[in-house]
């Protein structure tokens, strides 16, 4: 599968996720979407994320998420939309997996 292709499914997948976060009572907004590969390299170096980061191939998104208002902190607050957004394709994988909790991704490779 092409780049574009994985990078079309996996924005109707946050799309998805989006609507699923609304309908359950929440909000979100977008953290970070994107990363050049001087930032992945940057962080890497600090210990704050690492190189090969799919933020910078466009198959990562972090979301902030609130309820009534209040932002909710912490893994434990996206569980319920970590699972969710893992039942939406094989690829996806939660970051509260792996103490990233606000973050969702496709894996790169099938």
């Amino acid at each position: 599968m092409r780049l574009s292709e994985k990078q079309a499914i996996f924005a109707a997948n946050v799309a998805k996720l989006i609507l699923h976060i609304n309908d359950s009572g929440y909000t979100c907004t977008f953290g970070e979407a994107f990363r050049t590969t001087e930032q992945a390299e940057w962080n890497a170096k600090r210990g704050i994320g690492i190189r090969d980061s799919l933020h910078c191939i466009r198959l990562a998104i972090d979301l902030n998420l609130f309820k009534d208002g209040v932002y909710c902190f912490g893994s434990s607050s996206h569980k319920q939309f970590g699972e969710y957004w893992e039942t939406l394709n094989s690829l996806n994988r939660w970051g509260g997996r792996f103490s990233d909790g606000n973050h969702y991704e496709m894996k790169e490779v099938a």
